[in-house]
């Protein structure tokens, strides 16, 4: 079969096979070898399922969209019954963990015609911004193999951006679909909090579940696709025809400064200083400013750390529970182990957990207010381009150190978790040149929108991306 179907999207792969101009059969065998020839060099899967008759059994009897595309589970979020689920853990893969249950984001998938080949590769239970889970080893970045793909969601974006599934589930709880997007080359969409259901988790949670897709159109349309019934957030849907609909003119601000100080890269700065000469342009007023929260993210860092660590401990515990026995050090990475114990089990109390909520909380509605005389902010997306693995080593670094070189890569992104406001990473220059596809590493500039304002972010992209698609090009494998 062609290689020429793994440069199109899951739009275009999907229009094939409903044609009868490409099998359903003959796309996911060809999807299966590729992930069988390229997982050795680019340590993108958890693991490679078994079952493809039967996930094409039941692709064929549904009438969703994207019948017959190939397409990856991320190994943490959103599960698919019978299916394995290790979430990046040693124990978990030890007793061969499966799903016993649909959640409803999987259930969507299948819903929409899709072929779950496998799990792609995740750190563990999805808390580093790089893909390294010990108990197998790292995703290589399709761009330069020697470099880290990003995280949590690095064995999606590898995936997608080096042509081996055109779209594959992923998540984002402090940047895990943008920061590797940025770093692989491709577009990353975090939508707003609570546009798709995510394991009933409650509805300040920051984690958002969604997809990377090859393509802008893609994008769009599955969020469409997925936004579930009684969604609670306001949608100006659909989002597709946002792509064709300019919008304007806004209030855009624009920084290239990391709000914890990190030296930005200076391919990084000319990305979003050209992004924002680009908008200005197309008629928008364009100020440079940075949101009020960025002056005080020490001190919301602090409060941060004390929601952290309990989320690390949830985390044991919900092993435990999965495991069936008490868990030891044994059961997981040092990086997780080491930062749940952090201090004490009686030293973090409940009236500690309420006072660094209530501050955030403070925090983040100045920072809600701040858009409310801004539209849209436009922002690195991460501080570096990719860096080497080497740097990111777990197996040689401490927990601590590895903890301190990572911070660095969300700066820019967990704020908006925390708010819940849609935001975007788009595949706009690489280092060394302006032009994405004429050499040198992906940069990735993010626009962050208004509450709920996705369909601005479309919107711009479909003007500031090369073409109306959004297709990337391919790296060379």
């Amino acid at each position: 079969m062609s290689t020429d179907w793994f440069e199109q999207d899951a739009t275009d792969q999907a229009a094939a096979i409903a044609r009868g101009e490409l099998s359903a059969r003959d796309l996911v065998d060809a999807a299966r070898e590729r992930l069988e020839q390229l997982d050795p060099k680019l340590g993108i899967l958890s693991v490679l399922s078994g079952g493809d008759d039967a996930a094409l059994d039941v692709a064929r009897s549904s009438d969703g969209p994207f019948r017959g595309v190939p397409f990856l589970m991320k190994d943490v979020g959103a599960r698919q019954v019978g299916r394995p689920y290790y979430a990046g853990n040693r124990a978990l893969r030890a007793v061969d963990h499966r799903a016993d249950a649909d959640t409803p984001l999987g259930a969507r998938f299948r819903e929409l015609g899709l072929v779950t080949l496998g799990n792609s590769r995740s750190p563990e239970f999805g808390l580093q911004s790089n893909t390294w889970p010990l108990v197998q080893g790292p995703t290589h970045n399709p761009w330069d193999p020697s470099r880290a793909a990003g995280g949590s969601s690095g064995g999606a974006c590898a995936a997608v951006a080096a042509g081996l599934v055109a779209a594959a589930h992923a998540s984002d709880g402090a940047g895990s679909i943008r920061i590797p997007a940025a770093w692989c080359g491709l577009i990353g969409l975090k939508p707003a909090r609570d546009r798709i259901e995510w394991r009933h988790r409650g509805k300040q949670r920051p984690d958002v579940e969604f997809v990377v897709a090859r393509s802008l159109r893609d994008t769009a349309r599955f969020l469409d696709l997925l936004r579930p019934a009684g969604c609670r957030a306001a949608a100006p849907a659909p989002y597709s025809a946002a792509l064709e609909r300019r919008t304007g003119p806004l209030r855009i601000a624009f920084w290239t400064e990391s709000p914890d100080g990190t030296p930005v890269h200076p391919d990084a700065k000319r990305a979003v200083e050209a992004t924002a000469e680009r908008l200005a342009e197309l008629g928008h007023a364009v100020r440079r400013e940075a949101p009020p929260g960025f002056a005080d993210y020490e001190e919301r860092s602090l409060h941060g750390a004390v929601l952290g660590i309990h989320e690390y401990r949830d985390c044991l515990n919900d092993l435990a529970q999965r495991i069936g026995r008490p868990v030891g050090p044994e059961d997981v990475e040092p990086f997780l182990w080491e930062l749940a114990h952090l201090s004490g089990p009686d030293d973090i109390r409940p009236a500690d957990l309420a006072r660094s909520s209530a501050w955030i909380r403070a925090w983040e509605n100045r920072t809600l207010a701040w858009f409310e005389t801004v539209d849209l902010l436009v922002t690195p997306t991460v501080c570096c381009p990719a860096p080497f693995l080497d740097d990111l080593d777990p197996r040689v670094l401490e927990p601590l150190v590895l903890l301190d070189r990572m911070v660095p890569h969300m700066a820019f992104t967990e704020i908006w978790n925390a708010t819940g406001q849609p935001a975007i990473s788009l595949p706009l220059a690489v280092t060394g040149d302006e032009a994405l596809g004429k050499g040198g590493l992906p940069i990735g500039v993010q626009l962050v929108a208004a509450p709920e304002r996705e369909d601005w972010l479309f919107s711009l992209a479909a003007e500031l991306l090369p073409t109306k698609s959004g297709l990337p090009s391919t790296p060379p494998l």
